[in-house]
């Protein structure tokens, strides 16, 4: 990992050093988010917004309260972020004959590949979704599948591929956490409530994985939401998952709002130390921890890298090949990386406007109401959006309306939430996947458009 010195520098300690109870315990505070972000980032993106998205400002109180120690009045300024950082995050599947609590837990293939750039200009984080299907060469194998990487050569390895993919972003900090530790943890939570979009079942025994779900809004215990986060077996492969593993996100976010958590603070925080494996230090762990606490909800983005299934019949389970055009502009928009060599139109140009013809809209129905999706459609067509098409319905009904960025262009979304006047824009990728924008139609629409 290079640059480490650099990285460690550039964070500015505080003027006055706490004492070292006060210390140990915000060591603590950031232990639980961090944990509830690997772990469920080990099967899939999951719940890495309970520490960055920002925290519920509620919880932090009822913790800081509950021991006595007053986080606002100790000089929250002290830890601050002074220049932007790519951290890489990497969740790591069971390892065969692994014994418990041995650094051999960490040696397995990466289920999930996340890299996420703080900015504390814009005071904002983006969080890019790495398929672990995406192609590249790895020294020795010669063309693999991403996820091999930290298996082949660790975090060093997995950091230099992720590197070069993102436009050879520089990643100078990583964290890794055992799969294990997922299922151990919403157990700890007494589980969580979610929605299941489809029922769901699969087996597979190579990781000693059995799914079997119906579909609704369930409180799922630890092995359960695991089934959720992993589900593969639609056709769609790690690209369809990442829309359900998202979902688990507020899930975990709402369970943390409980005053039963609190108890449970000393055993998370050992979990977190068994099967979580960083070369963070504990300055730049508070120093992280402090920018998120800072952070309104707005400032959090999450896009998948943008590409294509290698396959010529769309099977979206063989190598995922990245759309450089669409990486290159998500790398300018959301971690102001540039490319060496922009291709020529917009995607790759973000100072030319956006034209409602070339973006592909799906429209979806999540109202009381079906036929206001049709409405709406056909209103975006008289407008200039000309490839528009009504997908089948999401089966949770929505007071709000929603525009997806799913493939991570924030100006379109702009764009269409003015034509509308309507629609929250959310910066991730649980849409339908071959569009650019998904518009998920809710009661709010209803009223405006009948």
């Amino acid at each position: 990992m290079k640059n480490l010195s650099i990285f460690k520098r550039n964070f500015v300690k505080p003027a006055d050093r706490k004492s070292r109870q006060k210390l140990k315990l915000a060591i603590c505070i950031f232990g639980l988010f961090v944990l509830i972000v690997t772990a469920a980032i080990s099967a899939g993106l999951g719940a890495i917004t309970a520490l960055l998205a920002p925290v519920e400002p509620q919880m932090i109180s009822k913790v800081l309260d509950a021991t006595g120690f007053n986080y606002i009045s100790s000089n929250r300024s002290g830890y601050r972020l002074s220049r932007p950082v790519n951290i890489l995050i990497l969740g790591i599947d069971r390892v065969p004959g692994s014994v418990p609590n041995s650094r051999k837990i960490f040696n397995g293939r990466s289920d999930t590949i996340l890299l996420f750039h703080l900015d504390p200009r814009e005071k904002s984080i983006s969080l890019l979704s790495i398929p672990r299907d995406t192609k590249v060469e790895i020294p020795g194998i010669s063309f693999s599948k991403i996820n091999e990487a930290n298996a082949r050569g660790g975090a060093v390895l997995a950091a230099r591929l992720v590197s070069t993919i993102a436009n050879n972003a520089t990643i100078e900090r990583y964290v890794r956490v055992s799969s294990v530790a997922f299922r151990e943890l919403v157990d700890l939570l007494d589980g969580v409530e979610v929605f299941v979009p489809r029922a769901m079942s699969y087996t597979d025994k190579a990781q000693k994985l059995s799914i079997n779900l119906a579909q609704g809004w369930q409180n799922l215990n630890g092995e359960e939401a695991e089934q959720l986060a992993r589900f593969r077996n639609d056709g769609l492969g790690d690209i369809g998952r990442i829309g359900r593993q998202q979902s688990l996100i507020q899930a975990i976010r709402n369970r943390l709002a409980s005053p039963s958590v609190l108890v449970r603070l000393p055993q998370i925080v050992r979990l977190m130390q068994k099967y979580v494996d960083t070369n963070l230090n504990f300055e730049e762990i508070l120093t992280i921890a402090n920018f998120g606490l800072q952070l309104e909800r707005d400032n959090f983005k999450m896009v998948m890298l943008p590409g294509r299934s290698s396959s010529s019949q769309g099977d979206l389970r063989s190598y995922w090949i990245v759309d450089v055009a669409g990486r290159d502009r998500i790398m300018t928009q959301y971690f102001k990386q540039g490319a060496a060599d922009f291709a020529q139109g917009r995607t790759a140009n973000p100072s030319q406007p956006v034209s409602p013809s070339s973006l592909k809209i799906a429209v979806q129905n999540a109202s009381s109401n079906p036929k206001t999706a049709k409405t709406v459609a056909e209103f975006l067509r008289k407008k200039g959006f000309s490839n528009v098409s009504v997908v089948k319905d999401w089966p949770d009904k929505q007071r709000q309306s929603q525009i997806i960025v799913q493939q991570g262009d924030l100006e379109a979304a702009n764009l269409l939430q003015k034509t509308l006047g309507y629609g929250k824009i959310e910066a991730s990728s649980t849409g339908e996947i071959e569009s650019d924008l998904t518009l998920r139609v809710g009661e709010d629409l209803v009223k405006r458009f009948n």
